[in-house]
């Protein structure tokens, strides 16, 4: 799925506050996903409430559990989107530092990065020379003299 948050970031004096736009951008959209799972939940809800038997009324303990269970992974989910943008915002501050990373072989790898980009929920990539390389497979951060 292509987000709007796949796109290279350049090196320009405002690669924190793209790189926060596009975090941004990205959150409205698990936020969306987010809403239609909050409006699945209070109709489910509803419904238990509506069709439930009265004379066994449902369990106002369970009752509040669930509702506990649902705000805490909301704010897990909130939690996750914020983690995100920082990820983002740090690796866009890597662009134009030269790197050492491990490639596939093993090997170190040594290069300066021209991009960084978040692909869906994974980890950020930066673009070193023509390689893609994960941030956390860098092992080695420098100013580029």
């Amino acid at each position: 799925m292509t987000s709007p948050t796949s796109g290279p970031i350049g090196s320009s004096s405002s690669d924190a506050a793209k790189a926060a736009a596009l975090a941004g951008a990205k959150g409205a959209e698990a936020k969306s996903k987010s809403l239609s799972d909050k409006d699945t939940f209070m109709k489910l809800l509803v419904a238990q409430l509506k069709y439930q038997d009265p004379t066994k009324p449902a369990d106002s303990a369970a009752f509040l559990a669930q509702t506990a269970q649902f705000t805490q992974v909301e704010k897990l989910e909130d939690m996750i989107s914020m983690l995100q943008s920082q990820r983002m915002i740090g690796a866009s501050s890597l662009v134009g530092k030269t790197v050492s990373y491990m490639d596939d072989t093993g090997a170190t790898q040594t290069g300066v990065i021209t991009s960084a980009k978040l692909n869906g929920d994974s980890e950020p990539t930066l673009k070193v020379g023509n390689t893609d390389v994960q941030l956390s497979k860098v092992t080695e951060i420098t100013q580029t003299a």
